[in-house]
């Protein structure tokens, strides 16, 4: 099923996908909800992240492609790192441009939603604590993350982790197309088989360390291609199984 966050006279509205409309729903979907007989036009509706997660973790080199055109040894770990959660904007969200950067990126990433929470998972029981995935773009101004000792700040500009356009629940994540393709041209073009670590190794890890809650975002890594953005310019990153999230680059003041 495709779960989707959508605006109703200027409130968050939680639904489902069927078919042309937006099936609603009360309640939260990660923990209780029941259906009810409102329904709403697919076309036309405002949709908002997927999810408002209170932490997101990052992987870092997860495709050795993408390790390699960096001249970066393949971690022997899945290699960690943080955005901040006030970075999430959903689809056709504006992705500002900092003044503080000149070389903002653009990082097509399949994104997990965890549904309950997780601690000292083994990887074979991950699927159990997925409420689904997404397509996400961990957008970065790579002068600072160069610059800077930790990257928290290069990751975590406002607007910089754009999420959907919705979550897909019923989904094996471990051999999808991705691609995100720039004012129409194709720039990163891979597949999440590709991995050195997948979801569910991923998952599994994560949760050897810390606790994880139902709502937070994993991001898995990107593959070889990321690039330069600059505004005016649309992004589209495209994932087998789930759709395509749409984003516009604007100049910040």
């Amino acid at each position: 099923m495709r779960c989707v966050r959508f605006e109703e006279q200027g409130r968050a509205r939680i639904g489902f996908i069927d078919g042309d409309v937006i099936r609603a729903v009360y309640g939260s979907i990660d923990t209780y909800w029941r259906m009810t007989d409102e329904v709403f036009p697919l076309a036309g509706a405002k949709l908002l992240a997927p999810c408002v997660p209170k932490q997101i973790i990052c992987v870092g080199f997860n495709y050795r492609d993408h390790a390699r055109e960096f001249h970066v040894e393949v971690p022997k770990e899945p290699a960690l790192f943080t955005k901040a959660a006030h970075t999430v904007i959903g689809n056709d969200g504006k992705i500002i441009y900092p003044r503080q950067s000149h070389e903002v990126v653009y990082e097509a990433e399949l994104g997990v939603v965890i549904k309950k929470r997780m601690k000292d998972v083994a990887p074979e029981d991950v699927p159990d604590y997925i409420l689904g995935y997404t397509c996400a773009n961990d957008v970065t101004a790579r002068d600072l993350q160069l610059s800077d000792v930790q990257w928290l700040r290069s990751k975590s500009f406002d607007t910089f982790c754009p999420l959907g356009p919705w979550l897909e629940t019923d989904l094996d994540p471990t051999d999808l197309s991705i691609k995100l393709y720039l004012n129409g041209q194709l720039k990163q073009n891979g597949r999440t088989s590709d991995m050195v670590y997948n979801p569910y190794e991923i998952l599994s890890y994560i949760s050897q360390s810390m606790t994880l809650d139902a709502g937070d975002l994993i991001l898995t890594g990107t593959p070889m291609g990321c690039g330069p953005m600059l505004p005016e310019d649309e992004v589209v990153v495209e994932i087998e199984g789930i759709g395509k999230l749409r984003n516009e680059v604007v100049k910040g003041y």
